[in-house]
């Protein structure tokens, strides 16, 4: 059996709820497709979640990696296809404000994903899930983590199939701003197991 390691961030910002915290919650310890999933959900700041991610990989030897990050607005998942090597963007959750940081020194300008993202699109549109490429990660700790984990791989030669998916917000924080585009946690759920089986 393979192992998966799937990431959700904490609440952050004025969001009450964040529904990749309670989907990684959720599957951790589920065996969806070839995968046994093992679910750890990172914190919302520049100096500690990359650095998470990177512990969680050397402690688990996962065959693959999936971070997860709410992208309120969205109205599709959205799979992401680059990470670039800058932080900036509004606080985190320690009050940090980036400004024009590199994430690595001696880093690329970007990496490209090395999940299937066309397939896990494709997919999720045959299942009746809406869902496209995006091609920007933000600037925020979403690309972050992705970035970091795939210089991380490059750096040590590694062969590991990893990256970032953005999904909408679900109905819980539709509840407190009804301008978002807002799921059932319970679809949001089920595109996460889609682009998991999607997977070799």
């Amino acid at each position: 059996m393979k192992t998966l390691l799937l990431t959700g961030f904490e609440p952050f910002l004025e969001h009450s709820h964040n529904p990749t915290e309670a989907i990684v919650k959720e599957l951790d310890g589920k065996i969806i497709g070839k995968y046994l999933i093992k679910g750890r959900i990172l914190p919302v700041v520049f100096g500690q979640s990359a650095d998470k991610l990177l512990r969680y990989v050397e402690e688990l030897s996962p065959e693959a990696v999936i971070s997860l990050g709410l992208a309120a607005g969205r109205n599709k998942v959205t799979p992401e296809r680059i990470a670039i090597n800058v932080n900036d963007g509004v606080r985190d959750n320690s009050n940090h404000v980036p400004v024009d940081e590199l994430i690595k020194e001696d880093g690329s300008d970007a990496y490209f994903t090395t999940l299937p993202i066309r397939d896990i699109v494709n997919n999720l549109v045959e299942n009746g899930i809406p869902a496209e490429i995006s091609n920007t990660a933000g600037t925020y700790l979403c690309n972050n983590v992705m970035y970091s984990l795939l210089h991380d791989s490059k750096q040590k030669g590694v062969d590991l199939p990893s990256g970032f998916i953005h999904i909408p917000a679900s109905f819980e924080l539709g509840l407190t701003n009804g301008k978002l585009p807002a799921w059932p946690l319970s679809s949001l759920k089920a595109a996460v197991e889609v682009a998991i089986k999607t997977l070799n």
